[in-house]
C-alpha cells in the first residue's frame, strides 16, 4: 500500500484497481458515460459557476448534498495532474482513467475534497473540488471532466433529485443515451 503524508497524517494512494470500475464502464463520446459509468440508477449534469463567481458557495453545497448521502464512509478523491494545477499530491503515482489522463487518487473525505487544492486567482482549476469523487462503497460517482464547464454525477434517483431540485445549483436529468453537453454549452 502507498502512502503520503498531509496534516500530518498518511492518506492511501489509490491504483488502477480502484478506478477499474470506471475505467471499463465509461467511454469517449458526448453522453453521460463518457464521465460516469452506466451502474447508476440516476444522472445530471451540474453547471460550474460562470468565472468562478459563487464557486466556494456552490462546492460548500455539493459536498453537503454528498456527505449527507455518505456519511461515515471515506471517499475516493481524484485530482487530474494537467501538468498545470494543484494535484495535491506531485511525487504520488497516478492511475490512468478516460482518454489516459493521469489522476492522483487519494482515499480521504469530504473535509479533504474541500480543503486540499488550491483555488481562487492563482488556481488553474475551477474551485478547489477534485476532479473525481466517489464513496468506498461506489454509491456515487462525481466526475468534472478538465475541458468542461459542468460536473456529471451519478448515483441513487434520490441522491441526484437533491441536486435537481437545489436551488443554488443549476442541475439537470441526464438519461444514458442523451447529450450531456448542457444546452448553450460545447463540448470539447
Amino acid at each position: 500500500m502507498v502512502t503520503r503524508v498531509r496534516d500530518a497524517r498518511p492518506w492511501r494512494i489509490g491504483t488502477s484497481d480502484d478506478v477499474a470500475w470506471i475505467d471499463e464502464g465509461t467511454s469517449m463520446g458526448r453522453t453521460i458515460t463518457a464521465a460516469i459509468p452506466p451502474v447508476f440508477e440516476a444522472y445530471a449534469t451540474i453547471m460550474l459557476p460562470y468565472g468562478g463567481e459563487g464557486q466556494d458557495a456552490h462546492d460548500r453545497t455539493m459536498l453537503a448534498l454528498l456527505s449527507e448521502q455518505s456519511a461515515g464512509q471515506s471517499w475516493w478523491l481524484g485530482y487530474l495532474d494537467t501538468g498545470a494545477d494543484d494535484i495535491v499530491f506531485p511525487d504520488a503515482p497516478t492511475v490512468s482513467l478516460y482518454a489516459g489522463w493521469p489522476y492522483v487518487l487519494v482515499e480521504a473525505g469530504p473535509e479533504q475534497a474541500a480543503t486540499w487544492r488550491q483555488s481562487g486567482d492563482l488556481s488553474f482549476w475551477k474551485g478547489a473540488l477534485p476532479n473525481l469523487m466517489f464513496p468506498t462503497d461506489h454509491s456515487w460517482l462525481v466526475s468534472t471532466l478538465w475541458d468542461d464547464d459542468w460536473t456529471c454525477i451519478g448515483g441513487p434517483a434520490e441522491l441526484v433529485d437533491k441536486f435537481l431540485r437545489h436551488p443554488a445549483l443549476q442541475a439537470r436529468p441526464v438519461a444514458l443515451d442523451q447529450d450531456a453537453t448542457p444546452p448553450g454549452h460545447q463540448a470539447l
